[in-house]
């Protein structure tokens, strides 16, 4: 490795912990925007977690360019896969509209009134459980998109306690990370890996799917029965009060969603299709709602810069990975997943040759536990948070407070696939 190899290394690596932190400091910078108004717009900039990631890639990029030269830099931008971050942006501007919400809204409201509970409790334990199972067929971003809308409608809109606010999206980043694998295409971590090792649904059913069931399903009761008394008393059933939206139009989006989850690594597709989907919507905006494309742009830009920011990470992420005995191995990726990208851990993991059965499932069983410890530790994370942080206090979301509230449906998840 050359010297200018190893100092763009360095460099990178110092960038990526210094964004981690960055994640961990919004609220300083949300705070410095009050004290010191004459740069207030910096400071509020700087307190958005969805640019922390973007802001040090760019931060990178500029770095590459004074160091290597601007063909190096603009060939390492070509090398990256910014698939994702696109198909993240795509799908919550399409599950996150009024024909497609008020399907979902209608069916969790009618599961919800077969349950022996109340009517509200019913609909908090569908929105933290079983549409984060849902996500194992229309994509994790898409699951999450749909459960953060409904809770916070139905709950963080009514006035919850912080408390309980800070235990639901808990138990709701961690119960998406390890719903989406009862299927080989659904959770970023194991579609990085599911073709090179063979990992069909047979496969993930009786492997992952099954156990990450139960972790979700005992997360979802045991926080439900927590807070039933402040879930019934505060929590509505919301209704869709702008009007029907006719079942034509429901099914063109439903058809528009499963289209873009089809085609989900193939770009050229999904944003074509996404292109034919807004010109429908401006053709019927009668039955539509403000799209959250500012909302989805933003994730897509976190996403993109922890793209960005991770390329440079593999000269010791995959160290780290490589000769770890399984069950150590699975300690390892959930700890490092809370401070990057789940999917980037085990592409990284996949790269190790020669690996054992027990390496593998050790090391996305790992990948998929920490997925909810943090807003990085998995793709569609970032978009729960955006749509839900306006109502916490300052607007802003506690990383520190996130983690804490995950680690027990986290330790569930670990009992999950560790001991059944």
């Amino acid at each position: 490795m050359s010297a200018a190899t190893y100092a763009t290394e360095i460099a990178a690596a110092a960038l990526f912990l210094i964004a981690v932190a960055h994640t961990f400091s919004t609220r300083f910078f949300a705070r410095l925007a009050h004290t010191s108004p004459r740069h207030a717009g910096l400071w509020h900039l700087l307190s958005e977690v969805e640019v922390v990631f973007g802001f040090w890639a760019f931060v990178l990029i500029s770095v590459l360019f004074l160091t290597t030269g601007r063909e190096r830099a603009i060939g390492y931008l070509n090398d990256r896969n910014f698939t994702e971050p696109m198909f993240v942006f795509v799908i919550m501007v399409i599950a996150a509209s009024r024909p497609v919400l008020a399907a979902v809204r209608e069916t969790v409201r009618a599961v919800a009134a077969s349950l022996p509970v109340a009517r509200p409790v019913g609909t908090y334990f569908l929105c933290v459980a079983m549409v984060p199972l849902l996500g194992s067929f229309i994509t994790e971003p898409a699951a999450m998109t749909l459960s953060a809308i409904l809770l916070r409608d139905a709950f963080y809109a009514r006035g919850i306690s912080t408390r309980l606010k800070y235990a639901t999206i808990g138990v709701l980043f961690v119960n998406i990370s390890i719903g989406g694998t009862l299927t080989p295409y659904a959770a970023p971590p194991v579609l990085m890996v599911a073709a090179k090792w063979g990992w069909d649904l047979p496969f993930m059913l009786a492997t992952f799917g099954w156990k990450a069931a139960v972790a979700v399903l005992v997360n979802g009761v045991a926080l439900t029965w927590l807070f039933r008394e402040e879930i019934a008393l505060r929590g509505r059933v919301v209704d869709d009060r702008s009007g029907a939206v006719p079942p034509a139009v429901i099914a063109v989006h439903l058809t528009f969603l499963a289209a873009v989850v089809a085609f989900a690594h193939h770009p050229e597709v999904f944003m074509g299709l996404f292109l034919f989907f807004l010109g429908y919507v401006e053709a019927y905006k009668k039955h539509q709602d403000r799209l959250i494309l500012r909302e989805g742009l933003l994730v897509a830009f976190f996403l993109a810069g922890l793209v960005t920011l991770g390329g440079l990470q593999q000269w010791w992420l995959q160290p780290a990975l490589s000769g770890v005995e399984p069950g150590a191995l699975y300690w390892v990726a959930t700890v490092l997943t809370a401070i990057t990208d789940n999917a980037a851990l085990t592409y990284l993991g996949s790269l190790v040759e020669g690996t054992s059965a027990e390496f593998k499932y050790a090391l996305v069983a790992g990948a998929v536990t920490g997925g909810g410890l943090t807003v990085i530790a998995n793709a569609p994370n970032p978009a729960g948070f955006s749509i839900l942080k306006g109502y916490f206090p300052d607007e802003s979301i506690s990383p520190t407070a996130l983690f804490v509230a995950a680690l027990a449906p986290t330790a569930v998840a670990a009992a999950a696939f560790l001991l059944l």
